[in-house]
């Protein structure tokens, strides 16, 4: 039976001749008797089947326990700010979908409905949806530690895998050379793309480069930030990075890339020139589907493809595992020819003594 004690849904019921009773949180209002009574009634069925009763959460609205945990997670990556930020933008749309829901009513189901409404509605790509449930996979947690949930319930949903949520677009040399002709008319955007494309770089570790991380006479450049160990790294530079970077170490600016905009700072973006450049490639009859990102995967799988083993081409990229990198092998079926031609060289070389008709001799 639910009462209104102090403004607040609380219940009493009878089990077995013991009597129990609790407090829901939630504001005595007719639109929060349903939710109280599902309350209640969890209680009891805990009881029924011997657990011990859970412990009585205290019920938040999403959009309200979005916020605060949105200013807990800016703390808590203040280190990695585009982590924060690609959290931050999942919450865009968590936020419009869930509303005001109570945060602990939350289910895998109601998930699901979510993960339809993302891909349908928007027609977001896997990688997209996989950032979108990480996202909300940490706020759950967060949520079960305020007691604003009992669990997680991210972890009965499907999660798109690496295989299926990652989309890596190699460019042919057509469409490098068509892009670059019109990124051309963009500085910015011109270096940063044959930066990437010649280094391997991640586009924020471009645009975040000193000048003094930069040195011209060993023909090196150092990356000293970064999530993990791996990712602060010293790499050499091709010939044409060399005479970018040469360029680029004339003014005041500490940066590589200052900023126009706010001095004193580095560009942040240059998504805007980018897709500028593949809307004046479409109208003119060539197709561009790609994301700056993608002059890395191109580095990365041309790099692959010319012979570079897998442990030297993780630390170039700056992955701590080989595992990640393997995305970017393509072996096709003359490279496998080649290789084995090699083996075969290499296997006479050293006096193999099987004869030619493949039996070893008496």
């Amino acid at each position: 039976m639910l009462r209104n004690r102090n403004g607040r849904w609380n219940y009493r019921f009878k089990l077995d001749g013991k009597e129990y009773s609790g407090t829901t949180d939630l504001a005595a209002t007719r639109q929060n008797m349903r939710t109280a009574q599902d309350q209640e009634s969890k209680h009891r069925q805990e009881l029924r089947e011997g657990r011990r009763p859970s412990r009585p959460i205290q019920v938040r609205e999403f959009n309200e326990a979005a916020r605060r945990f949105l200013e807990w997670a800016k703390m808590e990556y203040r280190a990695h700010p585009n982590s924060y930020r690609r959290i931050a933008t999942s919450f865009t749309s968590a936020a419009q979908f869930f509303g005001r829901e109570p945060v602990g009513l939350i289910s895998p189901g109601r998930l699901e409905e979510y993960k339809a409404w993302r891909v349908n509605d928007h027609g977001i790509r896997d990688i997209t949806l996989r950032h979108d449930l990480h996202a909300l996979s940490k706020f759950f947690g967060y949520a079960v530690k305020q007691r604003w949930a009992v669990d997680n319930p991210v972890r009965n949903v499907t999660i798109p895998s690496d295989a299926d949520a990652i989309r890596i677009h190699v460019l042919t040399l057509e469409e490098e050379r068509e892009y670059f002709v019109r990124a051309a008319k963009h500085g910015d955007l011109n270096d940063l793309g044959r930066l990437i494309l010649n280094q391997g770089m991640r586009p924020e570790e471009v645009t975040s480069l000193r000048k003094s991380e930069v040195d011209l006479d060993r023909g090196q450049l150092r990356i000293i930030g970064g999530k993990s160990p791996a990712a602060r790294r010293t790499l050499d530079l091709t010939t044409e990075s060399r005479a970018i970077l040469g360029r680029r170490m004339v003014g005041d600016s500490m940066w590589i890339f200052p900023s126009s905009r706010n001095p004193g700072q580095h560009i942040k973006r240059v998504n805007g020139a980018h897709d500028r450049v593949c809307a004046e490639a479409s109208k003119s009859g060539v197709a561009f589907a790609f994301v700056l990102y993608d002059f890395r995967h191109t580095f990365a799988t041309r790099i692959a493809q010319a012979g570079i083993d897998l442990a030297t081409l993780a630390a170039i990229l700056g992955h701590s595992s080989i595992r990640l990198v393997q995305r970017y092998v393509h072996p096709t079926a003359e490279h496998k020819r080649s290789a084995m031609l090699r083996y075969d060289e290499i296997m006479k070389a050293a006096g193999n003594p099987v004869s030619e008709q493949g039996r070893r001799p008496n």
